[in-house]
C-alpha cells in the first residue's frame, strides 16, 4: 500500500476505456425465439446497431456501419425496430438515423425505404414500429415538420404499406388519428385485434405532469373508430398502457402519488412505489404481461428491481440476482421475459427471466471486467437533510485504490454531479466516468435532488417553479455535508452536470461559493431564450412548470439564468458542447461565454462537430474527461500523470 496524495493514485481506468464502455442495450424485444436489441458501437461513430441473439447464445450485429438504429421523434426518440417473420426469415424494419426514414431489411440483401423523405423543416420521422402483416402495412408514430421552426410539427398514429409503395408518395401514408394531441405514443393492439390503446398529451404538460388513455375500435377497413379518454387527465401521467391476454386494460398511473398498475381501472398491487417512470421516450416499457396472466414489472423507490406480479393476490416476487437496477425496457414471449439489468459491480446486461422457474441469467452484452474490478467504486446510499429539513437521496463514491491511501491528514477532493433531466434521476450502477475519477482519489456525489423520480410525485414536484433554487440548494448541502462530515476537503469542491444538469452546475456557480471549479455540458444557460424559440418542441413549454409562464413571471427568467449573471461567477469552469444539438444549442453557450469575455476567470471552451444531444463518439468522450480532470488538477493543485493539459483562458 503506498501512500499518495489524492488525485495523484495511478489508475487502469483511462479515458479511452471509459467510453468504450459507455451507453447500455436498449429496445429489447423477442423475434420468435430469439432475443434482439439494440447496442451502442462509440468508436463505430457513436452509432447504435441491431443484435440478434441466435438460440445458440451467439450475438450477430444485424446491420453493418454506417447504419445507425436510432429515431428522433421528440428528440430523445423511440422504440426504432421491429421485426416481422415471413417464409422466407425475419424482415427487419428499422428508422435510420441520418435521414429518418423507415427501412425494412433482409439480412444479406441492402435496406429499402418504406417513407419518403420530406424537404420541410424537420422533415418525416418514425418512432414504435409495430407490423400489422394482415392488412400489409407497419404502424408507427409519424412526427411531420410543417414548417421550418422547431414547434412547426404535428404527430400522428399512421400507418405505412410495407411493399415500399410509399417510399416517394407521402400520400400513401394512411393515418390513424386526427392530430388533436400534440404528442401521442404508439397503439397498442388487443389481443382481438379490434381495439387500439395509446397515450397523449399537450402543451405545456410533459407526460410526467398528465397525459390521457385513449382506446378505439379498429374497423375493418383498419381505420380507428371512436377514440375515447378512458383514463388520465391534466394532474393524473399515465407512463405505459397494454393489453392483457384476456382483454383487459392494463397501465401505470400515478393518480395516488405514485406510478401504480392498474387493470380496468382497479389498482392491482397499490404501494408507495413506482411501477412507472417519467416517459422521456415512445416505447419505454415498466411492464409486460406474460400469457399466463402473470405481469412481468420494473418497481421500487428509488432503484427499479425486476419481479412478476400476481395480478389476483397483488404480490410480486422479484429475480434473483447481482442486478439492483432495470432500465426501462421489458418484453415477454410466453413465460420467458427479457429485460436490461445492472448493479454497482456491473454494467447493463440483457437479462432473462424465467417466470416458471424465478431463475434470471445474462444472455447478452455480458459485463467483461475491463481492469481488476478492486479499481471500481464502493458506493454509499446516503440521505441528506436539506433545507427547511427535507430530505435529498444521493450516492456517494469515496476514493478508492487497491494500492493506494492518503496521507492521514489530507481529506480528498469532490465532484457533485447533477443528473440530467431534470425529471429524471441517477442510477446506482458500475459507471466508468465515475471509476476514472475515483480511482484516482477524487471523490464523486451524484445527488438526486428534489425534482428527481423514483421517490413519487410529491418529490418531482419539489421542483415545480423552483428549477436553479431546490437542484442548487440540494447539491450544494450535499456538498457541504459532506465536508462538515469530515468526509471531503471544503476548498476542493466541484459541481459537474449536462443538460438539465449543466443548468444546476451552471447556476451553482453563480449563485452559491460553495465550489472551486465546475464542468458545464451541453447546459441551459439563457432561460429567455431557451424558452421562447432555441429548444425542440418536446421541452419548449417545460419551463411553464419548472419556472412558471413566462407571461406571468418574464423578472424569473432572467433572474435565475446563470447568462445574466456571469459577473458572479468567480471561479474556474469547463464548458463542453455539441455543435449539432438542437436540444441545448450552441447559442447558449456561445451567449454565457460572451458575458464573461474580459472578466479574468479561468475558463474552457470545447465545441464537438458531430456532436449532438449526448456524446456518443468515443474520441470525444475522451477528450472531454481528461479535459474535465485536467480542470480539477489545476484547480484542486493534484499531481495527474498523463493527462493532457487544458488550457484555461481569461
Amino acid at each position: 500500500m503506498r501512500t499518495l496524495a489524492y488525485g495523484s493514485w495511478p489508475s487502469p481506468v483511462d479515458a479511452a476505456l471509459a467510453a468504450a464502455h459507455d451507453g447500455r442495450p436498449e429496445d429489447v424485444g423477442f423475434v420468435g425465439d430469439e432475443v434482439w436489441w439494440t447496442a451502442p458501437r462509440p468508436t463505430e461513430g457513436g452509432r447504435r446497431t441491431l443484435v440478434r441473439r441466435h438460440p445458440d447464445g451467439r450475438e450477430e450485429p444485424v446491420l453493418p456501419p454506417p447504419w445507425n438504429v436510432r429515431s428522433r421523434v421528440i428528440e430523445y426518440g423511440g422504440r426504432p425496430w421491429a421485426v416481422l417473420m415471413t417464409g422466407t426469415g425475419p424482415l427487419v424494419l428499422f428508422v435510420n438515423f441520418a435521414d429518418q426514414r423507415l427501412y425494412a431489411y433482409r439480412p444479406g440483401g441492402e435496406p429499402q425505404p418504406l417513407t419518403p423523405v420530406s424537404p420541410v423543416g424537420g422533415g418525416l420521422r418514425w418512432a414504435e414500429p409495430q407490423p400489422r402483416p394482415e392488412r400489409g402495412e407497419v404502424w408507427c408514430v409519424l412526427e411531420e415538420f410543417t414548417g421550418d421552426g422547431p414547434t412547426d410539427v404535428r404527430r400522428v398514429l399512421a400507418a405505412v404499406p410495407l411493399d415500399g409503395s410509399a417510399a416517394d408518395d407521402r400520400d400513401a401514408v394512411r393515418e390513424l388519428t386526427d392530430d388533436r394531441h400534440r404528442f401521442v405514443t404508439g397503439p397498442r393492439v388487443s389481443p382481438d385485434g379490434r381495439h387500439a390503446a395509446w397515450l397523449a398529451w399537450d402543451h405545456p404538460r410533459m407526460p410526467w405532469d398528465g397525459t390521457e388513455l385513449l382506446v378505439a375500435g379498429i374497423g375493418p377497413d383498419g381505420a380507428f373508430q371512436e377514440a375515447r379518454t378512458v383514463a388520465g387527465g391534466p394532474q393524473e401521467s399515465i407512463a405505459q398502457v397494454d393489453w392483457a391476454p384476456d382483454g383487459a386494460l392494463l397501465y401505470a398511473s400515478d393518480r395516488t402519488g405514485w406510478w401504480n398498475l392498474y387493470r380496468d381501472g382497479s389498482a392491482l398491487c397499490p404501494r408507495q412505489e413506482e411501477f412507472g417512470g417519467p416517459l422521456w421516450k415512445l416505447g419505454l416499457r415498466w411492464f409486460a404481461p406474460l400469457d399466463s396472466g402473470l405481469i412481468a414489472v420494473l418497481h421500487g423507490r428509488g432503484a427499479a428491481g425486476l419481479g412478476i406480479l400476481d395480478p389476483e393476490t397483488g404480490e410480486v416476487v422479484d429475480a434473483a440476482g447481482p442486478w439492483t437496477e432495470f432500465a426501462p425496457t421489458l418484453a415477454a414471449h410466453g413465460e420467458r421475459v427479457v429485460a436490461v439489468g445492472a448493479g454497482p459491480r456491473s454494467a447493463y446486461e440483457v437479462v432473462e427471466l424465467d417466470a416458471a422457474t424465478g431463475r434470471a441469467r445474462v444472455i447478452g452484452a455480458p459485463h467483461e471486467d475491463a481492469v481488476d474490478p478492486a479499481y471500481y467504486p464502493r458506493p454509499r446510499i446516503r440521505t441528506f437533510t436539506g433545507p427547511d429539513g427535507r430530505e435529498i437521496h444521493a450516492h456517494v463514491y469515496p476514493p478508492h485504490h487497491p494500492d493506494c491511501t492518503a496521507p492521514g491528514d489530507e481529506l480528498p477532493p469532490y465532484v457533485v454531479w447533477a443528473h440530467g433531466g431534470p425529471t429524471s434521476r441517477s442510477p446506482l450502477v458500475l459507471d466508468l466516468e465515475i471509476a476514472y475519477f475515483t480511482s484516482r482519489g477524487i471523490g464523486v456525489a451524484e445527488v438526486n435532488y428534489g425534482g428527481s423520480t423514483g421517490h413519487g410525485r410529491e418529490y418531482r414536484n419539489r421542483l415545480r417553479e423552483q428549477w436553479g433554487v431546490v437542484d442548487v440548494e440540494d447539491c450544494a448541502a450535499v456538498a457541504l455535508a459532506l465536508a462538515d462530515e469530515g468526509t471531503a476537503d471544503r476548498g476542493r469542491l466541484a459541481v459537474r452536470g449536462g443538460s438539465a444538469g449543466g443548468w444546476t452546475a451552471a447556476a451553482s456557480l453563480a449563485t452559491t461559493d460553495v465550489y472551486a471549479c465546475g464542468t458545464v455540458i451541453y447546459p441551459i444557460l439563457d432561460l429567455t431564450g431557451w424558452g421562447t424559440g432555441e429548444t425542440h418542441d418536446f421541452e419548449s413549454r417545460y419551463l411553464e412548470t419548472l419556472i412558471g409562464p413566462y407571461a406571468d413571471v418574464p423578472g424569473r427568467y432572467a433572474e435565475r439564468s446563470p447568462t445574466e449573471h456571469a459577473d458572479r461567477v468567480t471561479v474556474p469552469f469547463l464548458l463542453l458542447q455539441g455543435l449539432d444539438d438542437v436540444i441545448c444549442p450552441p447559442v447558449q453557450c456561445e451567449r454565457f461565454l460572451a458575458r464573461m469575455a474580459g472578466r479574468g476567470v479561468p475558463h474552457a471552451y470545447i465545441a464537438f462537430e458531430g456532436e449532438g444531444h449526448g456524446f456518443r463518439r468515443a474520441e470525444t468522450m475522451v477528450r472531454a474527461l481528461e479535459a474535465e480532470l485536467s480542470l480539477y488538477a489545476q484547480v484542486f493543485g493534484l499531481n495527474v500523470p498523463g493527462v493532457p493539459n487544458l488550457e484555461l483562458t481569461k
